[in-house]
């Protein structure tokens, strides 16, 4: 088994183990020791619920959903980093970051991207669709005592994507994944390619909540590229193996147009993103994105919008 492999299997693991008899055994052995989570999945909620005397939601969010099922549906590797994505349902039965029980069942997709050394995690990154699972709860964030709202910062973190493409083009590419990641990085520089994408069809949109409510009420077109016109996305991860190109990048910009119907705020912001390319050959054919639209929303001082997914106040 290569390394990659190996790597592979202690983030599966990790993951397979919880809720079951390894899982004690398996954080012990797997994660090492000092190890950083760098984010939560579901941060913008865990953010805004310490000291407003909510119940605990449990480990690894059981004590909301006991029935909670984890299916990983991909898993890559480079270097010493491992990217997985799964799939999480459940039933929410007590109390989530304030969120009271409601009864629903939830199905929503996280993603983990990891760091390892000797076959044991460093680092762990994660994002879970939390704009989706407000909208299958039918419920907003828990309003808290002092009224304020916990908002992601503004880090300027990552590399501008021409200072990634001048880097991996330093270096010929050689193999299908060197090409592959040049591709992708392409698509946030000013090298960016419309062959690149002749072949190409997005099976996800990083905002997709929110972009269906632009299509059913007549608004898709103001989309972030259209509400953040000047925007800069940097990018703070690339991850290539086989067929697949997974990128980690920051959208980047300020808000100086309509999104979604949202009046412009002339607010800077920054929303964690992950696109996942795939790839027959030399020929980009998919992509798949999730991106943090509590976030954005929280730093638009937008919530209100949520009201139009479907979701309602909390009283």
């Amino acid at each position: 088994m290569s390394q990659l492999e190996r790597n592979k299997a202690a983030v599966r693991r990790l993951k397979e183990s919880q809720g079951t008899q390894d899982e004690a055994a398996a954080i012990r052995e797997i994660l090492a020791p000092g190890y950083t989570r760098l984010r939560g999945g579901m941060s913008n909620l865990a953010n805004n619920a310490p000291g407003q005397g909510f119940p605990e939601p449990g480990a690894f969010l059981r004590g909301a959903f006991p029935d909670r099922v984890d299916v990983i549906e991909d898993l890559i590797a480079e270097d010493d980093r491992v990217g997985m994505l799964w799939r999480f349902t459940g039933t929410h039965q007590g109390n989530l970051f304030g969120i009271p029980p409601t009864g629903r069942r939830v199905d929503i997709h996280e993603i983990g991207i990891f760091r390892l050394a000797d076959e044991r995690i460093t680092e762990g990154w994660f994002m879970a669709d939390e704009l989706g699972l407000l909208k299958q709860l039918g419920t907003q964030l828990p309003p808290r005592k002092d009224g304020r709202l916990i908002v992601p910062s503004v880090t300027d973190a990552g590399e501008d994507g021409d200072a990634v493409v001048k880097r991996l083009m330093a270096k010929p590419p050689v193999t299908q994944e060197e090409r592959n990641k040049l591709k992708v990085a392409r698509s946030k520089s000013s090298f960016a390619q419309k062959e690149d994408r002749a072949h190409y069809v997005q099976r996800r949109w990083g905002l997709q909540h929110l972009r269906d409510y632009g299509e059913a009420n007549g608004l898709v077109q103001f989309d972030p590229s259209h509400a953040f016109p000047g925007r800069n996305d940097r990018i703070t991860g690339l991850i290539a193996e086989g067929d697949k190109v997974w990128m980690q990048f920051n959208l980047r910009g300020t808000n100086t147009q309509s999104f979604y119907g949202l009046p412009p705020t002339g607010r800077r912001c920054e929303m964690a993103e992950v696109g996942i390319a795939t790839f027959v050959g030399d020929t980009w054919t998919e992509g798949w994105y999730l991106a943090d639209g509590v976030g954005i929303l929280l730093q638009l001082g937008a919530l209100h919008m949520l009201a139009g997914i479907g979701c309602k106040a909390l009283n």
